[in-house]
């Protein structure tokens, strides 16, 4: 094997490149430099080449094509006005004008391109048996080397050749990862958005499809979903995204193996990314618990879904097929009295008690938000005793999200001051009233003597 064959299969395996393609590349960029410097206007160069001994074959291919009028030509040469194609008046470089009907100057417009083509009784005069649509190949004379400016021109066909060829190849492989999770590594911050090393290629995570609040640094290693792969200027786009649904169901079955072995299933995802998410989780095994299989040991499992995500809280509901207890399961961690189903309106109407009205509702409607997208159901959540319900649809959850903030949520009754808080108020009350008296006396004592 030569050098030169080596040096080729090194650009292969660094660009990631097929060796038949290099050689095309080169064999172009040859045809190219001959052109520059001995070709002539009407030839359609060719070149075959040996990488093994680095040896060029040159050659102009033609196509047989029908004999043309005689009055094709004019006499300086060009095509005569009858046979061009007919353009509108008054715009130059205009498109062909095409009539409703075939017309007969439409019928006389012959095309010929003397420099791929060759006429019939021109092909006859190199091959006696020449046929139409017959390829006529003549094989010109190898220069022994090229100007510098050929070479220069071969340099930059190369060159451009070598990314069109590794553009395509990119594209080819990435498009069919669209809609699947991969893992990626931050290279920058490009303003606003996040450029991720892919390996192959760069994706672009653009602002609105970052989680909200996190904060990746160069280096970070990040699963993002390809979300779309499409051709740009500059090679090809790939659009990431870190807030599809996509990416909590594929992290789900890494982390647990039995949604990959088919003994749990994910029903449906509603998430809002960075903040909160429901997945429901199904299963047909008796022995299997699918709340405790995704949550893992003293919660292994799911901290790592949750770190995964930029911190994310993962709610996971157990599926029903009953709408009654997939809705009640659906609003956990609050505990429903009963659920009453429109279905003509595909509406529900929930009774909780009191003390869990806010943690149905969730802050600013949150976890009512997300349990009406995760069943497809309207929900309705109203205190039981009170002859009013709180509208609380995806639609209208914002509306009632200030309902919910004047609501005290749970959380915050449960939580007990700190230690020492009560005391210190008290105990500076004590100090300023004792500051007070000390002056007082200070002051009557000199009344006194």
């Amino acid at each position: 094997m030569s050098e030169l064959s080596n040096a080729i299969r090194a650009v292969c395996e660094e660009k990631a490149l097929a060796y038949e393609s290099v050689i095309e590349t080169i064999e172009m960029a040859l045809a190219a430099a001959y052109r520059k410097d001995y070709g002539q206007k009407n030839q359609n160069i060719k070149v075959e080449f040996n990488p093994e001994t680095g040896e060029t074959k040159i050659f102009d291919v033609k196509t047989v094509v029908a004999n043309l009028p005689d009055d094709y030509f004019d006499e300086e040469g060009k095509v005569s006005e009858k046979y061009r194609p007919k353009r509108e008046e008054g715009e130059e470089g205009a498109e062909v004008v095409e009539g409703e009907n075939e017309g007969e100057e439409d019928e006389d417009v012959i095309k010929f391109n003397p420099k791929t083509e060759i006429q019939l009784k021109d092909a006859l005069m190199i091959k006696h048996d020449a046929e139409l649509g017959e390829e006529i190949i003549t094989e010109l004379t190898a220069p022994k080397e090229y100007g510098r400016m050929a070479a220069q021109t071969a340099k930059q066909v190369i060159i451009q050749k070598l990314r069109e060829a590794e553009r395509e190849m990119v594209m080819t492989e990435f498009k069919d990862k669209e809609g699947e999770v991969i893992t990626g590594v931050v290279q920058r911050r490009e303003g606003r958005n996040v450029l991720v090393d892919l390996g192959k290629a760069v994706g672009r995570l653009s602002m609105e499809e970052q989680i909200y609040g996190e904060h990746c640094e160069p280096g970070d290693k990040v699963k993002v979903y390809v979300k779309e792969v499409r051709s740009g200027n500059r090679g090809p786009e790939i659009v990431l995204s870190r807030t599809s649904e996509e990416i909590l169901k594929k992290v789900f079955a890494v982390e647990i193996p039995e949604i990959t072995n088919g003994i749990l299933e994910i029903k449906g995802v509603a998430r809002e990314a960075g903040s909160r998410s429901k997945v429901a989780i199904w299963t047909d095994a008796e022995n299997v618990d699918p709340i405790g299989s995704c949550v893992g040991q003293r919660g292994s499992r799911i901290q790592t879904i949750t770190s995964e995500l930029g911190g994310e809280r993962v709610d996971i509901v157990k599926y029903d097929e009953d709408p009654v207890k997939f809705i009640a399961n659906s609003l956990s961690p609050a505990k429903v009295l009963g659920v009453t189903l429109n279905e003509s309106e595909k509406r529900a109407l929930v009774k909780v008690m009191g003390d869990q009205l806010s943690l149905a509702i969730g802050k600013k409607g949150q976890n009512v938000r997300l349990a009406a997208r995760l069943t497809g159901w309207k929900i309705d959540i109203m205190e039981e005793g009170d002859g009013t319900s709180e509208k609380l649809t995806p639609k209208d959850a914002d509306k009632a999200a200030g309902e919910a903030e004047d609501t005290a949520s749970l959380a915050d009754k449960l939580v007990e001051p700190e230690k020492g808080e009560e005391s210190a108020e008290t105990e500076e009350k004590p100090k300023k009233r004792g500051r007070k008296k000390k002056e007082e006396v200070e002051e009557t004592e000199p009344s006194e003597e």
